[in-house]
């Protein structure tokens, strides 16, 4: 019996031991499973790792593929000797020697040259290695310190700047938490009687705008306000007869619906938008309107726009001007938009509405404003003389004492440039134009009574700090010096200046869109792509050279329309009978259209462009984060990369509305 027992005792065993993987009873079932497993595993990463490099090479033939096609296809007609000026042949130069110090580093990688313990002239050897020794010597005792003393000039300029964005954000941190806002008194307009209102004149220029000239006249027809205190002229500077049939049609059929509108065309187009409004503003019948509404002609007002925006002149008779914020149908179409949708918020959000509460002064926007007539007639009407006429009437404004007012709340619908190419040019003006009027209106700020606070603020703000520090130290510090001081290491920038300070100023410039948050990277490698844009528009406007008084039409594609197509089905089926045989005689005009679109002669096909200027910086770039990583720099080699791709796909012509 006793060994029986022992017998059944040895091969006693519980279930938990039979089903464990682990368990010593079952060494061969372990084995095996654990060799099955080991094989899935490797089959799983090897698969993985098969995938991630057939979606690389894909991707890397698709963007070459790409790459190529857009050069050999690309149009570079306006990028000619004219337009690409001085600054394209200094990049050229600093590209050319930047390759060529890559070449003697990567030599000297390569060789392991320790340079910095050869002491005595006999260790050097070679020709190659003593010119090397000779250059180091002549980069740290004279090169160096130059570079070292122009970096810290545009570091504190950088340091200026992102302090007064940083006082503009706390202002508007201040009105948000205070919920200050200008207000008006809500009897101002009695609309029991309509006498009370006072007559404006609503005007609308435009100059070859046959995308969105119907809409911008629609809405302006629609205004809420009494039909016989209000005028809109439409200012026709179209050289295309065709467009101007069109555009009379358009006016005729309101005309007929009960709208007091007139069609006017110059003969001679003069002075652009600035010739055109100041034509108008010479008619006879304008000295019995009290104020002007000026909407470009891709502005939306909605209907009760002058009943939210005339009411504030109402006992304050020294105000000129009421501004308001515009917003933007297309601002989710493409990575473009979306960026300059931040941008522009900023710029209503925090610089406009700091500045017209607290300073009674900001600059004109050009649209979606309305201005006491009074104002626009003491402060010397509108001038030819800059291409940013509107920022022109509104510092003449501000030197004779008028206030201005901007309302954040009223918003008049509009669109983005969706392509690079007419963002590129739009920007150009906008950053050449006030250059110009510095230089003309400095001896005027400097004689003015306005008071001492007042011309600083003109001067040192609204025109250096902002128009001509800003992109003379983006595109300075941040595409030249950085590059540069990869090859001479003396003098290299500090951590915060190329990451930590500009990452915190683009979070407060995004602050305003809160939705664009994930676009922070992208926002900042974007703006320091323009700056290059903007520092050669600056320094054409500062010195009258090149293209400093062109004007383009930012071209349009009419999107905003599309928005209230359904809304306008909608009143077309709740409008009577009568309106709608009245609302007949517009389709006259959309067969003209129709018509004259099979008269034309089928235009030639549109083509992207190359822009040399960025893809010099962009070989510059990724040229000096290649000398970046010789170094192990870290944090510079991965922003001159991602900037210097940046700039690539800028210069491809790749961001924004493609045209094949």
């Amino acid at each position: 019996m006793a060994p029986n027992t022992e017998k059944s005792s040895n091969n006693d065993f519980t279930l938990l031991q039979v089903h464990d993987s682990d368990s010593p009873m079952f060494p061969e079932k372990q084995k095996a499973t654990s060799r099955k497993q080991f094989t899935w595993f490797l089959l799983l990463k090897l698969h993985r790792v098969l995938t991630c490099l057939s979606w690389l090479t894909n991707g890397l033939k698709a963007t070459f593929a790409l790459v190529k096609k857009r050069v050999s296809l690309a149009d570079m007609s306006d990028e000619g000797p004219k337009s690409r000026g001085r600054l394209y042949r200094f990049i050229k130069i600093f590209l050319a020697l930047s390759i060529g110090g890559l070449a003697i580093e990567i030599i000297a990688h390569f060789n392991k040259w320790n340079l910095h313990n050869m002491i005595q002239p006999w260790e050097v050897q070679g020709l190659l290695q003593w010119c090397y020794v000779a250059w180091l010597s002549f980069r740290e005792d004279y090169v160096a310190p130059l570079v070292l003393m122009v970096s810290k000039f545009c570091i504190v300029l950088f340091l200026i700047q992102s302090l007064d964005r940083l006082v503009l954000c706390l202002g508007c941190f201040w009105i948000k938490y205070k919920k200050l806002k200008p207000t008006f008194d809500a009897d101002a307009c009695d609309v029991e009687d309509p006498s009370n209102f006072p007559m404006v004149l609503v005007q609308i220029p435009m100059c070859n705008e046959r995308e969105v000239y119907s809409q911008s006249i629609g809405a302006a027809a629609q205004l809420d306000w009494p039909k016989d205190r209000i005028l809109i002229q439409v200012l026709d500077d179209s050289d295309d007869g065709n467009l101007q049939l069109l555009i009379k049609e358009e006016v005729a059929s309101w005309k007929e619906k009960g709208v007091n509108i007139v069609y006017r065309h110059r003969l001679i187009r003069t002075g652009y938008k600035a010739g055109n409004l100041k034509s108008a503003m010479s008619c006879d019948y304008v000295k019995d309107y009290e104020f002007v509404a000026i909407f470009d002609a891709d502005f939306q007002p909605n209907p009760d726009f002058l009943k939210l925006t005339i009411p504030h002149f109402k006992g304050k008779p020294d105000l000129g001007l009421v501004q308001a914020r515009w917003s933007f149908v297309n601002k989710d179409e493409n990575l473009l938009t979306r960026l300059q949708n931040i941008n522009l918020c900023f710029h209503f959000e925090v610089e406009q509405q700091v500045n017209g509460y607290f300073l009674n002064f900001f600059g004109f926007n050009g649209t979606a404003g309305v201005w006491r007539i009074k104002a626009l007639e003491e402060s010397g009407g509108w001038l030819e003389r800059t291409t940013v006429e509107d920022m022109d009437i509104a510092v003449r404004a501000h030197l004779n004492g008028w206030k201005f007012i901007f309302l954040n709340d009223v918003k008049v619908l509009c669109e983005l440039p969706e392509s690079y190419e007419a963002y590129k040019k739009q920007q150009h003006r906008w950053h050449s134009g006030p250059m110009q009027l510095f230089r003309l209106c400095l001896p005027a700020i400097l004689t003015s009574k306005i008071s001492v606070w007042k011309k600083a603020n003109l001067i040192f703000l609204f025109f250096l700090l902002r128009k001509l520090i800003l992109p003379f130290y983006s595109f300075t510090l941040f595409c030249i010096i950085l590059p540069l001081t990869m090859f001479i290491p003396e003098s290299e920038l500090p951590l915060w200046v190329i990451c930590y300070v500009p990452i915190i100023m683009s979070f407060l410039n995004i602050l305003p869109s809160p939705k664009s948050v994930p676009f922070l990277v992208p926002y900042l490698l974007f703006e320091n792509t323009m700056s290059v844009t903007k520092f050669n528009a600056m320094i054409s406007g500062l010195f009258q050279l090149g293209s400093a008084y062109e004007w383009v039409v930012t071209k349009k594609t009419g999107r905003s329309s599309e928005s209230d197509l359904l809304a306008l089905a909608e009143r077309e089926s709740k409008s009577s009978n009568e309106e709608k045989i009245l609302r007949r005689h517009s389709e006259s005009g959309l067969e003209l259209l129709g018509k004259l679109k099979q008269s034309e002669a089928p235009s030639k096909k549109k083509r992207n462009r190359l822009y040399r200027k960025e893809l010099a910086l962009a070989l510059l770039l990724l040229t000096a984060s290649a000398r970046s990583l010789l170094s192990a720099h870290g944090v510079h080699f991965y922003f001159l990369l991602f900037q210097g791709l940046s700039f690539l796909i800028m210069g491809l012509d790749l961001i924004g509305e493609q045209v094949s």
